[in-house]
């Protein structure tokens, strides 16, 4: 089955390229001008992914992203976001609140065409583990919910994203970059800041069993 892309784009002739690049790819895709009319479709049938331009007329993409967090519908759709804007401070709050990868205009078409194979690969795979235990910590992608001790820990988008890979991979030491990749989904600079706040920030909320995440200096991260 193809995958079902929504384009939301206010400038036409940048919505076409991208239509046509990705439609050329395999893909079936729609497209919006606006996020009223992003969000009358929405309500009607979930895309597998969403490649999201940060300035439209009516609400901002940040904003949007934030709706689409909230609902039980679209927790998990993968979302690009496509912007001309480009200073760090905008890569962290996109996707601090939730979006999985960066697109900053101008940007060629194969790269755009590698990084949705690479979100729908990895959302695939994502949605057939379910259910992850690692000692006292119960991880339930369905529902995106943590305990410790069967007792509810609450995170943030990206802390739980940061939570199942290093429980997926557990015992194995991953490097920062890979980390990067998979959980922000770029390796924007100032990457070494967010990923240890995110780090220091998991750890605390999960007590005791914050432990388990190991530094492994000069490389990364490990959970045991």
């Amino acid at each position: 089955m193809q995958a079902l892309i929504y384009i939301v784009e206010d400038d036409m002739n940048i919505q076409e390229i991208e239509m046509f690049a990705l439609k050329n790819t395999g893909y079936v895709t729609e497209g919006f001008a606006n996020a009223k009319s992003f969000f009358s479709r929405i309500a009607e049938k979930i895309p597998d992914l969403i490649l999201l331009d940060i300035m439209l007329p009516d609400q901002d993409g940040l904003e949007i992203v934030r709706k689409l967090r909230e609902r039980p519908e679209t927790v998990r759709v993968p979302i690009i976001l496509v912007t001309a804007k480009t200073t760090e401070l905008d890569k962290v709050k996109g996707l601090d609140i939730g979006a999985d990868d960066y697109l900053t205009k101008p940007f060629g078409v194969m790269e755009l065409i590698s990084r949705v194979k690479a979100l729908l690969r990895r959302s695939k795979s994502i949605q057939e583990d379910q259910i992850l235990r690692l000692k006292n910590v119960t991880l339930d992608s369905e529902k995106r919910i943590v305990q410790v001790n069967d007792v509810p820990c609450e995170l943030t988008f990206k802390e739980f994203e940061l939570l199942k890979l290093l429980m997926i991979n557990a015992g194995i030491v991953l490097r920062r970059e890979v980390i990067m990749m998979d959980v922000w989904g770029t390796d924007y600079e100032g990457e070494s800041r967010t990923l240890d706040m995110h780090i220091k920030t998991l750890r605390q909320k999960l007590g005791d069993a914050g432990n388990m995440i190991k530094t492994v200096r000069n490389v990364g991260y490990k959970m045991e």
